[in-house]
């Protein structure tokens, strides 16, 4: 009997404590396309710093893996420091999650060709950003005709134009909020408040943190989110 009882004592010492069945590790495996020698770091904000969480030398066939621990899901950068010395694309924001993460991307199109799977979260960043890069072409396009008109002196135009710009401006900044509320119940809602709209309106941020759930108020992104809320609702006391 006491002999059994050592054996499932020594079992709990020395699996109890595999990094394997870590719940809160976060696994990446992935590839950077045509590259075959260059380190990859993998870099998360600490107390308003980039940090190291974990690097590979990548030799030959251009895979690495990468391990973090973590609480919640959380946005993650990963740098290519290449042997050519180009910095030119080389980063990929990421929201990390617990759980197996997969990155593929290229060595030329470091951030533009990258594809992550299994992260629901960075998913729905992709979808934000995919919507707002449409956001930022027709602004750009708005912005080069109001310029011509102004060169031009068509006051008519230029008032036109401004007006769509405007009325532009106003869509995205009701995409982002619709954005947050609609997705509430995720982490990527106060991380896009956070990021994309720290001066909103507090009656619109107030609907959006009525709907969050206490795991999501109680994130980090969460705790900032309540601090811009706070802040806003403040400065509009003041005004």
């Amino acid at each position: 009997m006491k002999k059994t009882f050592y054996i499932v004592c020594l079992s709990i010492i020395l699996f109890g404590c595999d990094p394997s069945t870590n719940n809160n590790l976060m696994n990446i495996e992935g590839i950077v396309l045509d590259l075959r020698k260059g380190s990859i770091f993998l870099k998360k904000i600490k107390d308003t710093i980039l940090v190291t969480v974990d690097s590979f030398e990548v030799k030959g066939n251009g895979k690495f893996k990468l391990k973090a621990e973590l609480n919640e899901p959380e946005v993650f950068h990963l740098y290519l420091k290449k042997d050519d010395g180009d910095t030119l694309n080389d980063r990929i924001l990421f929201f990390g999650t617990k759980g197996n993460i997969k990155i593929k991307t290229r060595l030329k199109t470091f951030e533009s060709s990258a594809f992550v799977e299994g992260s629901e979260n960075n998913d729905l960043l992709d979808e934000y950003k995919s919507m707002a890069r449409k956001f930022n072409s027709k602004n750009l396009e708005l912005i080069k005709f109001y310029l011509e008109a102004q060169k031009d002196q068509d006051l008519i135009a230029i008032d036109s134009f401004q007006q769509r710009i405007d009325n532009l401006t106003k869509r995205r900044y009701l995409y982002t909020l619709n954005f947050a509320n609609t997705h509430s119940d995720k982490i990527i809602s106060p991380y896009i408040i956070i990021t994309e709209m720290n001066n909103a309106t507090p009656s619109y941020l107030e609907a959006i943190a009525k709907k969050m759930p206490d795991n999501i108020k109680k994130s980090k992104y969460g705790k900032s989110f309540f601090e811009i809320l706070k802040r806003n609702k403040k400065d509009v006391t003041q005004n």
